[in-house]
This record gives structure tokens, C-alpha cells and sequence, in this order.
């Protein structure tokens, strides 16, 4: 009997088990899945609950609930994994072994990486939306805001859905406005970035939505500290930004378990072949969803499509066969830009978003590049297809690799 071992029951190791369980026959394979949460979180949602447009009920269901007959869940934590032995060591004492190993633990926000950053302001000054516990406490933060400078800040690139932080000023500027308070309150956005849209398509497109909202922008801002006592962001360039609320996106970060195993960078992702998510380093061990070191956005698209592409070079690979299919970096999302309006982008590791009509050429339904309300209905919506066809891996009717039909060539 061989073993696939999947750690992390997050979207892309939740939809790998519902995948591959119906290939791989329960009487030659034993599929195992291990999460210390029981949990799963529909994280996009996050971005929703500071304005209480969604709650915590909308956004979390059971675990076990999404995966298939046939798969062995394990509740643990995980210590380490031995890839020269095969084995992972977990939290609870058990030792698993495995032919196979996916990791999938997903990318997580540090804020103990930044000086300054993870003290006793944070949840009082200082607030996140990338955990349910942060989107919560800031919900409360923003309700009781009266006026004053608000600064959103990215720490460091790569994040969790890139698109996020300009989402959510977005959204706290409308959200102002209809309390009939935003000419009371100052925003701006501090990236690291050099611009807040850097691909210039995009960037052509929608790079004046901060100055129509009258939102300051400070690019190229390389968080050294946070001043918590003084209310102030200190740059290495010892530049200081000064604020009342900071909204911010933390250092995100791998499991602490990627670096212990020697399988991780910097950050503690996985180094894998951008085509085929196989591990650079162990020829029995791939990295799928934020767990992987992959140069397109960390998002639940490029888990969907990635997932889709990868398990079928799984079957090839483990009966000795090449591995045909080849990920493209495809990875889509809806930008919401406020009073009930968003944007869809469209792209992969050589095409830039482009303007056009997504998935259909001239029908769309979805306009790339341009606020509709269609495309905020869109993001709504996906909600649903998340819980009822994405986790349980059914097959939506979108590309799996990035089409040019639609988009518009002469704007590349």
C-alpha cells in the first residue's frame, strides 16, 4: 500500500485530496491529511467583516466537512519533516510516513517580525484583516473611529492576495463616506512597492483611483519599525509616517516546520519548478497553494488552477511517466473599489492583466480592468462556488490556463 501524506488542509491540500482520492484506488493508495485546525476558513472574506459585511459565521465551516470518503484526517500539529527517511514527525508524537508528501500549510502573517509591530498596541492602534481575529477587532476599530489618520501598510512583498491592501482602502474610503465622515479622516497607503499598480497596463488603468479618493501614497517605504508609543512608521530610509489607526499586512510567512525540515527559503516557502510545483530539492515531495515559492500572486486562483494542473502530472509522475501539463502562473482577481463597485484582473507568469472581457470574448460576463457592479456581484458570489464547487473539486467553467481570448493585445 503507498501513502500520500497532504499537510494543511487549506484550499489547494483540501482540493487535492477531493481530486486525487477518486484516481488513486483506496485498495493500492491510503491518502492522509493533516491540520491542526478543524476548522477551514474561507480567508477572501476576511477582507469583508471590518465593514460588517460578512461575520465570522459567513467565513468558517468544519474541516472534515470538505473532504472526501477515504481520507484519513490527522488533528496535529507539525513538528518536522525527515525527507531522506520519509517521515514527518507531528506535534501529537506520531510519526507518519509517507511515499508522497504534499505540503500545503499555506503563508501566514508575522507581525513578531517587525520590530515594534507585535506589542501591546496591536489590537488597540495597530489592527490586521488577514486573521478572522484581526478582521474582528478591526470591524470594532473602524465602527468606533471618529476621525483621524488611518495608515495602511504592506511590510513586505510576497503577501497573501497582493490585491487585498488597496481593496481594503478602497472600501474603508466608501465606508467613511457613507458614515458622512471621510472629509474628517486621512488615509494613505505605504507600500514597499513603487507603485501601488506596477504592472503598467494596470497601472495606466487604474493607477489614479488613490488620487480620486484623495488617498496619499507612499511608495518604496521599507519598514524598519514601528514606533507604537509615538504612532509612527520608521523607514530604513528614516522616513516617518505618522497615524492614529494603522491597518496593517504583516511580514507573511511559511510554517515555522518548512525551515526546521531544510525545505524552505528565506520566508520558509518551498522551493518548487514553477511548472510542475515538484520540490527542487527531493524528488518525492511537491509544494502547492502559498506553502510554494512560485513568482505569481499567493491566491486562491492560482491554488484552483494550479491544483487542476498538478493532479494530473501526479498520476503521470507516479507510474514513471513525464509530466506534460505545464502551469502557466494563471492566477485572477476581482479588486473591489467601493460603493458596490470592483475590477477583475486576469494574468499569468508572461501576460500582464490586460483590458478585455472575462471568460468570453465581447459577452464577459466580467469586464477586465473596469469597475462594474457585475464584477462586485462576481466577488460575492464566489463565495458560494468557493464552499459548493472549488473545496470539493468539481470543475468550474474557467480556463484552467490563461487565455488571450477577450483580452485586448494592442493595450500590451
Amino acid at each position: 500500500m503507498k501513502r500520500l501524506l497532504i499537510l494543511g488542509a487549506g484550499t489547494a491540500g483540501t482540493m487535492a485530496a477531493n481530486k486525487l482520492r477518486p484516481i488513486l484506488k483506496q485498495t493500492e493508495w491510503d491518502i492522509t491529511i493533516v491540520d491542526q485546525a478543524t476548522e477551514h476558513h474561507y480567508q477572501p472574506g476576511y477582507l469583508f467583516i471590518p465593514f460588517g459585511t460578512y461575520t465570522a459565521a459567513d467565513v468558517v465551516k468544519k474541516t472534515e466537512s470538505f473532504l472526501p470518503s477515504g481520507v484519513d484526517f490527522i488533528t496535529s500539529g507539525i513538528d518536522r519533516v525527515d525527507p531522506d527517511a520519509q517521515v514527518v514527525h507531528l506535534s501529537n508524537g506520531e510519526i507518519q510516513a509517507y511515499d508522497y508528501l504534499i505540503i500545503a500549510t499555506g503563508t501566514h502573517p508575522r507581525p513578531d517580525q517587525t520590530p515594534g509591530l507585535d506589542g501591546p498596541e496591536y489590537g488597540q492602534s495597530i489592527h490586521d484583516f488577514y486573521t478572522l481575529e484581526g478582521a474582528t477587532r478591526l470591524h470594532e476599530a473602524l465602527a468606533g473611529f471618529t476621525g483621524g489618520r488611518i495608515a495602511v501598510n504592506i511590510v513586505e512583498m510576497p503577501i497573501k492576495c497582493p490585491v487585498a491592501p488597496l481593496e481594503f482602502t478602497f472600501l474603508a474610503d466608501a465606508y467613511f463616506e457613507k458614515r458622512g465622515i471621510r472629509d474628517k479622516v486621512d488615509m494613505v497607503y505605504v507600500t514597499p512597492l513603487p507603485a501601488a499598480f506596477t504592472k503598467p497596463v494596470a497601472a495606466k488603468s487604474l493607477g489614479g483611483m488613490l488620487d480620486e479618493r484623495d488617498i496619499e501614497l507612499e511608495s518604496d517605504f521599507m519598514l524598519e519599525r514601528v514606533d507604537a508609543e509615538n504612532h509612527r512608521l520608521v523607514s530604513y530610509d528614516e522616513r516617518e509616517i505618522p497615524y492614529d489607526l494603522l491597518v496593517t499586512v504583516p511580514l507573511n510567512m511559511g510554517a515555522d516546520y518548512v525551515a526546521l525540515s531544510g525545505l524552505g527559503d528565506e520566508l520558509n516557502h518551498v522551493p518548487v519548478d514553477k511548472h510542475t510545483f515538484l520540490s527542487k530539492k527531493y524528488d518525492t515531495i511537491f509544494a502547492l497553494g502559498d506553502a510554494a515559492a512560485l513568482p505569481t500572486s499567493k491566491a486562491g486562483s492560482v491554488a484552483h488552477f494550479a491544483v487542476d494542473v498538478f493532479t494530473d502530472n501526479f498520476v503521470e509522475y507516479i507510474n514513471g511517466r513525464p509530466m506534460e501539463r505545464s502551469f502557466d502562473g494563471h492566477a485572477n482577481c476581482f479588486i473591489e473599489s467601493g460603493h458596490g463597485k470592483a475590477m477583475l484582473i486576469d494574468f499569468n507568469y508572461d501576460t500582464q492583466p490586460l483590458s478585455g472581457e472575462y471568460p468570453i470574448p465581447v459577452i464577459g460576463p466580467f469586464g477586465l480592468l473596469k469597475e462594474s457592479r457585475r464584477n462586485h456581484w462576481g466577488k460575492l458570489v464566489f463565495k458560494w462556488t468557493y464552499w459548493h464547487m472549488l473545496l470539493p473539486g468539481r470543475r468550474l467553467p474557467v480556463p484552467t490556463a490563461m487565455s488571450m481570448a477577450g483580452k485586448h493585445r494592442e493595450d500590451s
